[in-house]
C-alpha cells in the first residue's frame, strides 16, 4: 500500500503551518492590541461601544479578506476621531453610519481609478517621521496608563501631566507593566525555543497571571455588554447634503491616506510582501460600506496595529482576518476572559512597539541626506498636532527641499589671466537671475570672458539676461565667449519651450557627432561643436603638454574608423603614442619604416612603459585573410604580413579555441591570433626586447569587440575579459 500524501492535502500543510506558528499567535497580540484601542476610539467619538467592536471585525474579516495588502490590521482609527464625532454631534449616530457607507463607496472609486500609487511618490523621510511621531504618541500615551491612570487626548497633556501622574502611580499597575516591558526587551535574549513564542503574547499572558497574584487592586480592560447592544442602522439624511458630501469626501481622504501611509511603512519593513495599493483601497471601501450598513465605525489601516501585526511574526491575511475574529468571539462569548486583562499589561507592549519605531537608522540616515530638518519637523507635528497635519507638513516641507535642490544653481567667477571664467553649475532658471546678474556685474569692462554653462535646465529669462550681458559687454570692447558643458542647450530655446537636457546626450557630444547624413561637412561642424563645447576643458592639460608629451603606452591598432583608442581605454591627451594601420600588422622583416620608426621613438625616446596591439571584431583585413580574397592592390602584399596569423590559426593555436568556446565567429577568431602573433613578433623584436629587459616594459594584447562595446584581453593561450574593477578574468564565459 502506497504511503504517499495526497498532493492537495500535501500543497495545504505548509499553508498550515505557517498560520499555526505564525499568524495564529500573531493575531492574538493584534486582537490584544486592537480591542481596547477599538473600544476607546468608539467612547471617544461619542459612538456606541459596540460600534467600534463592529468596525475592529469589519476590518479585520472583510478588509483583511478583500485588500492589497497580506499584513495591513484595519479598523477604527483615532485619525479619524474629530471628523467622526462632529459628525455624529451635527447629523446623529445614525447618518454616519450613512456617511461612513458613502465614504467606503469613494474609497472604491479612488481604487478603481488607480490612483493610489501616488502614495509611492512620499518621500521616505517623511514615512520615517511619520512613524516616529506615532511611537512617541503611543508611548506618551500608554504611559500614563501603565502607572495605573488613563490616556490623555493630546501629548502636550501627557507631557506636563506626567509629574502628577508619577506621584499618583499605583504600584499594582506599575509592576506589572515593568514586567511586560522587561519580558518584552529580554526576550531575544531567551534560548530559541523559547522566542518561538511571540514576545507580546508571552508578555500579556504573564502579565495577566501576575495580575491575579498580586494583592493590589489593578486596572482591567472594561466591557460591558455583548457586541449587539445599542446597535443602530444607518438613516438617510433629511436635507444638508452639501455638509453631508464633504463629510464623506473627508473622511474618505483622511481614511485613504492613512491607509496607504500605512501600506508604505508595512512594505519598507516586510519588501518581499508588497501591497497591491489599487486593491488595497477597493477592499477598504467595501469594507467602510459593510461597517456602515451594520453600524461600525469608519475604517481605515491602522499603523499602530499594523507594526504591531509585523512585529509579531504574521505570514499572511489569516492573522488580520483571525484578529477579527478573536474580537467577535471574545466581545460575543468570553467577556469575562477579556475583563481579566490589566490594562497596564498592553500599554507595556504598546510602549516598547512606539519606542521602536523611533530607529536612530533613520535618524542617521535623515542627517546624511540633509533632511533632519523634514524628519524633526514631521515628528513634532505629529506628536503635538496629529497624523494628517503632520504628514502633510512633512511632504510640503520634502517637496519646497526638492524645490530648492533642483533649482539650485552654482555660479562662481575667477580669473584666469585677463580673462574671466564664469561657471554656471545645477538648474539656471529665473530665480538665479539676481544673483547671475549680479556676479556679472562685478567683470571688469572690456575683459575677455569664457562662461561655462554646466547646466542641466535653462529658461528663457535666463538666457535672455546672458545674452543681454554679453551684448553690453561686448559693445565696450570685451569678448564672450559661451561654453556648453551640460546636458542643456541654448540653441533649443530657439526651437521650442526649455526642456530638462539628459547626461546621454553629453556623451554622444562628446565621443562625436557619429549620426551626421544631414550634414554637408561633417569635420567642419565637428570641430565647431569641439570648439563650442570641449575645447576650453582640453585647453588646460594641452598647456601643460605644449613642449613635451609622455605617454604612458605605444598603442597598435587597426585602422578601422569604429575604433577610437582614447575610448575603450578612458584615457586623454598624451596617454597615448598611436600607431594605426590595416589590420594592426606589425612586419617581421622590418620592411616597414613608418612602423619600426614608431617603435624606436616611442621606446627609445619616450620612454613607454607597455607596448599594446589592439584588435577588433568584423576586421576587414582578417576578413580578406581567411577567404584569401584578392584585390589586384597594393593591399594584397600588405596582407601578407598577416599570414603567419592565419597558419597559426588553421593550426589550431589555443586563442582560437578559446575565442570558438566563447562563440566568436571564424573571422573574429582569427583577429584574437593575429593579435597574439603581433604580440609574439614584437617579443623578439630588440628595440622591445631591450625594453623588456632592461626597463621591464609590458606587452598587452586586446581585442573589441563592436558588437557588446567591450574590451576583451588577449594572452599567449587564451582569452579573458577585463572586469568593471580593472581586473584581468583569466577565462572569458562561454
Amino acid at each position: 500500500m502506497s504511503t504517499d500524501i495526497d498532493p492537495a492535502r500535501r500543497t495545504s500543510l505548509p499553508g498550515l503551518a505557517v498560520v499555526l506558528r505564525h499568524d495564529l499567535p500573531a493575531s492574538v497580540v493584534v486582537f490584544l492590541v486592537a480591542l481596547p484601542l477599538s473600544i476607546g476610539v468608539a467612547v471617544a467619538t461619542g459612538a456606541p461601544v459596540a460600534a467600534g467592536l463592529l468596525a475592529a471585525v469589519v476590518g479585520g474579516l472583510v478588509a483583511g479578506l478583500l485588500g492589497g495588502s497580506s499584513l495591513q490590521v484595519s479598523g477604527p482609527t483615532a485619525s479619524l476621531t474629530v471628523v467622526v464625532a462632529e459628525s455624529i454631534h451635527q447629523f446623529g449616530w445614525a447618518t454616519t453610519c450613512f456617511i461612513t457607507m458613502g465614504a467606503g463607496l469613494l474609497q472604491i472609486l479612488f481604487g478603481l481609478g488607480r490612483i493610489a500609487r501616488a502614495a509611492l511618490a512620499i518621500a521616505p523621510v517623511v514615512v520615517h517621521g511619520m512613524l516616529a511621531g506615532i511611537g512617541i504618541v503611543i508611548a506618551l500615551q500608554q504611559l500614563h496608563v501603565l502607572l495605573g491612570g488613563q490616556s490623555l487626548s493630546s501629548s502636550w497633556d501627557s507631557i506636563t501631566q506626567l509629574p502628577h501622574q508619577l506621584a499618583a502611580a499605583k504600584g499594582g499597575d506599575a509592576l506589572v507593566g515593568g514586567v511586560v516591558i522587561a519580558i518584552l526587551l529580554g526576550w531575544r535574549y531567551l534560548p530559541p525555543r523559547i522566542r518561538a513564542v511571540p514576545a507580546p503574547l508571552a508578555a500579556v499572558v504573564a502579565a495577566t497571571a501576575l495580575a491575579m497574584v498580586v494583592p493590589t487592586s489593578i486596572e482591567r480592560i472594561v466591557l460591558t455588554g455583548t457586541l449587539f447592544d445599542d446597535i443602530s442602522l444607518p438613516a438617510i439624511p433629511h436635507g444638508g447634503w452639501s455638509a453631508v458630501a464633504l463629510t464623506m469626501v473627508t473622511i474618505a481622504l483622511i481614511a485613504s491616506v492613512e491607509t496607504l501611509l500605512s501600506a508604505v511603512a508595512v512594505d519598507r519593513l516586510r519588501p518581499e510582501q508588497r501591497t497591491d495599493l489599487d486593491r488595497e483601497l477597493i477592499g477598504q471601501g467595501v469594507a467602510n460600506m459593510t461597517s456602515g450598513l451594520i453600524g461600525g465605525l469608519p475604517i481605515a489601516a491602522v499603523i499602530v496595529r499594523s507594526i504591531t501585526n509585523v512585529k509579531a511574526g504574521a505570514r499572511s491575511k489569516a492573522s488580520t482576518m483571525l484578529a477579527g475574529l478573536w474580537v467577535l468571539i471574545f466581545a460575543v462569548v468570553l467577556v469575562e476572559v477579556v475583563r481579566q486583562i490589566p490594562k497596564a499589561a498592553l500599554a507595556g507592549v504598546l510602549i516598547v512597539i512606539g519606542i521602536g519605531l523611533v530607529k536612530l537608522a533613520h535618524i542617521r540616515l535623515a542627517r546624511r541626506t540633509g533632511d533632519l530638518f523634514v524628519y524633526a519637523t514631521t515628528v513634532l507635528v505629529v506628536v503635538f498636532v496629529n497624523l494628517l497635519v503632520g504628514m502633510l507638513v512633512g511632504l510640503a516641507l520634502a517637496f519646497a527641499l526638492l524645490l530648492w535642490r533642483v533649482a539650485k544653481v552654482t555660479i562662481t567667477v575667477e580669473p584666469l589671466g585677463v580673462r574671466r571664467v564664469v561657471t554656471i553649475d545645477g538648474t539656471l532658471t529665473f530665480m538665479a537671475v539676481p544673483r547671475l546678474t549680479g556676479e556679472l556685474a562685478g567683470i571688469p569692462v572690456g575683459a575677455p570672458v569664457t562662461i561655462e554653462l554646466a547646466v542641466d535646465f535653462v529658461d528663457h529669462a535666463a538666457h535672455e539676461a546672458l545674452h543681454q550681458w554679453a551684448q553690453q559687454h561686448e559693445s565696450c570692447g570685451g569678448t564672450v565667449e559661451f561654453v556648453e558643458m551640460g546636458a542643456a542647450r541654448i540653441a533649443d530655446l530657439e526651437v521650442g519651450p526649455p526642456t530638462r537636457g539628459h547626461a546621454r546626450r553629453v556623451l554622444n557630444e562628446t565621443l562625436g557627432p557619429w549620426r551626421r547624413t544631414a550634414r554637408t561637412d561633417p569635420i567642419a561642424a565637428g570641430v565647431a561643436a569641439y570648439h563650442r563645447g570641449h575645447a576650453h576643458v582640453v585647453r588646460p592639460h594641452l598647456g601643460e603638454l605644449r613642449d613635451s608629451q609622455n605617454p604612458d603606452s605605444l598603442f597598435l591598432t587597426c585602422a578601422d574608423s569604429r575604433i577610437v583608442p582614447n575610448v575603450i581605454t578612458s584615457s586623454g591627451p598624451g596617454d597615448l603614442f598611436t600607431v594605426r594601420n590595416i589590420g594592426n600588422l606589425i612586419p617581421a622583416d622590418g620592411r616597414d619604416t613608418s612602423v619600426e620608426a614608431a617603435l624606436v621613438y616611442a621606446l627609445d625616446k619616450l620612454d613607454v612603459r607597455s607596448v599594446v596591439v589592439c584588435g577588433h571584431s568584423g576586421c576587414g583585413a582578417m576578413d580578406a585573410l581567411y577567404y584569401e580574397r584578392v584585390t589586384g592592390s597594393p593591399l594584397d602584399a600588405w596582407l601578407e604580413h598577416g599570414r603567419p596569423a592565419l597558419e597559426r590559426f588553421r593550426g589550431g593555436h589555443p586563442v582560437a579555441v578559446a575565442a570558438a568556446a566563447a562563440g566568436f565567429d571564424a573571422v573574429d577568431q582569427l583577429g584574437m591570433v593575429n593579435v597574439a602573433v603581433q604580440l609574439d613578433v614584437l617579443s623578439r623584436h630588440p628595440v622591445v626586447r631591450r625594453g623588456i629587459e632592461e626597463r621591464g616594459v609590458v606587452l598587452a594584447g586586446l581585442f573589441f569587440d563592436i558588437s557588446t562595446a567591450r574590451v576583451v584581453e588577449i594572452t599567449a593561450d587564451g582569452i579573458g575579459e577585463i572586469d568593471d574593477a580593472g581586473r584581468q578574468v583569466t577565462a572569458l564565459p562561454v
